[in-house]
């Protein structure tokens, strides 16, 4: 898969392109059934298939007072997504206010029009574009057809009763619900970061512990979670800590993982960690021994879950 950044860079094999528009933060499976359906298209075609998306988020830059925006995935795991969908090349266009600015009548005739020449253009039900969202769906057909590019509107994709979006798939994390953010992501969601020196605590109970500085905003609540961990290519079974350690007085905030039948040092790597299900919120104990106690419960607790998710695979 081809990444350009910015508009100006685009190759002219992608001339007569087939391509989609949108965030797709998350590459959710409504994104990757938009883009799986693009990529075979176009092969069938003998076209190339491209992705047009922002970095920054829009909202980031159009409205930088609302917070908290968090972003489900990163730019890096946002462009490997959509290449496993099959995807040729991605856009991804530098956002600004100057090119908020940017009408849908100029990015329709001079960029999809003049400059790719696009043969089609797949887009979901509700999506819009340019300066103030004038673009959307009945714009771009009318459009399609004074210039000659075919044009088809995806209806919402549900799990269940749920119409999946990111918005969803945040408030969902933003929850803990990490069984239904399954089933709308098609996987787990993940947090990446470096292992950096705690206190040692994990280590007096007995249960090391690798403390992670998270490089994304977007965390559940705190509690106690079972995840898979992946160190070096290897996988591990883990029970996850997410907040403050009131048994010991400490309101700092941690993000921090017991890998199971784990031996070594862990500091300064960099490891993934996959969200699998919530076992329980933290609480105050009134003795370390007490909280011992129940870390260990908390891993064979862990331990029994990840293990049925292996085998549900």
């Amino acid at each position: 898969m081809v990444i350009f950044k910015g508009i100006e860079n685009i190759s002219k094999d992608f001339r007569g392109s087939f391509v989609t528009i949108g965030n797709f933060d998350g590459v959710h499976l409504s994104h990757r059934f938009i883009c799986s359906k693009l990529a075979s298209e176009a092969r069938e075609a003998e076209a190339k298939s491209l992705v047009i998306t922002f970095d920054p988020h829009p909202k980031m830059i159009l409205h930088p007072g609302i917070r908290p925006f968090y972003l489900i995935t990163t730019l890096e795991e946002k462009l490997k997504l959509l290449e496993d969908c099959g995807i040729d090349g991605v856009l991804v266009i530098p956002f600004s206010l100057d090119y908020s600015r940017i009408t849908a009548e100029e990015f329709v005739h001079e960029f999809l029009g003049q400059k790719l020449a696009i043969k089609k253009i797949i887009v979901g039900h509700d999506y819009t574009f340019g300066q103030g969202k004038k673009g959307n769906s009945d714009y771009l057909i009318s459009r399609g057809k004074e210039m000659g590019f075919a044009v088809e509107v995806v209806d919402a994709v549900k799990s269940g009763e749920n119409i999946i979006s990111s918005t969803l798939v945040r408030k969902l994390i933003l929850n803990g619900d990490f069984k239904t953010v399954k089933s709308l992501l098609g996987r787990y969601y993940n947090v990446a970061g470096k292992v950096v020196t705690g206190f040692g605590r994990g280590v007096k109970l007995g249960f090391p512990t690798a403390n992670i500085e998270p490089e994304k905003e977007l965390l559940p609540p705190a509690g106690i979670y079972a995840a898979f961990v992946d160190v070096e290519s290897k996988r591990y079974l883990a029970a996850l800590n997410i907040g403050e350690k009131p048994t010991f007085a400490d309101y700092t905030f941690t993000f921090e993982v017991h890998l199971l039948d784990f031996s070594g040092d862990l500091r300064g790597k960099r490891l993934n960690t996959e969200f699998v299900e919530k076992l329980r919120d933290i609480v105050k104990f009134d003795s370390p021994e007490k909280l011992k106690m129940q870390i260990a419960a908390d891993v064979e607790k862990a331990r029994s879950i990840l293990l049925k998710n292996i085998e549900n695979k």
